[in-house]
């Protein structure tokens, strides 16, 4: 079978745009969102463990869920794995999400992607982490993502407000944020 000098060039000009379409979403160019700094000097493994999401930006992959939690645990190629685990009540039903998180760059920046869907990776930037490591900001590749989190189901108020103070102070809207009921 031959192919003509010009349907030669159509297949080479398409497989380049799909191959560049493709490293596009393989590689999904993630960053940190302009005006933020993630936490410098971090310590993944204090970070590992099991957090308590106590308020959250809501989408459409934890629409409704309460009891909100998220395990990380460090796998020996330094990549993270993440288990989101939610109640969902209008079903009378757990649900849960396993995906894997990759630094950016330096491991010790709070600045990873996460892919729970293949090669699609969105943000995830830990924007305020006390010394302790007991509360943690996260904010996604955009401030339309936001989480705060915690190592228990619940804090003092004043200092979930001084928090949610913090989350307004680096743009985030605390008009859609929701509490999360533990």
């Amino acid at each position: 079978m031959r192919f003509s000098r010009s349907s030669l060039i159509r297949c080479a000009a398409l497989t380049a745009v799909a191959a560049g379409v493709v490293s596009a979403f393989w590689g999904c160019a993630v960053s940190v969102p302009q005006g933020l700094q993630p936490v410098s000097g971090f310590d993944v493994k204090r970070y590992t463990g099991t957090w308590y999401e106590l308020a959250r930006i809501e989408h459409r992959f934890e629409k409704g869920l309460s009891q909100v939690s998220a395990q990380y645990s460090l796998n020996e190629d330094g990549t993270v794995t993440v288990i989101n685990r939610g109640y969902d009540p209008a079903k009378q039903e757990w649900r849960q999400a396993q995906g894997r998180a990759r630094f950016l760059d330096d491991p010790g920046v709070a600045a990873l992607k996460v892919s729970f869907f293949g090669p699609f990776y969105g943000g995830y930037n830990v924007v305020s982490l006390d010394d302790e490591y007991q509360t943690a900001m996260v904010i996604g590749g955009s401030l339309d993502y936001f989480w705060l989190l915690s190592r228990s189901k619940t804090i003092p108020e004043q200092q979930f407000r001084r928090l949610l103070e913090k989350a307004s102070s680096l743009g985030v809207d605390l008009g859609r944020v929701q509490v999360v009921a533990q």
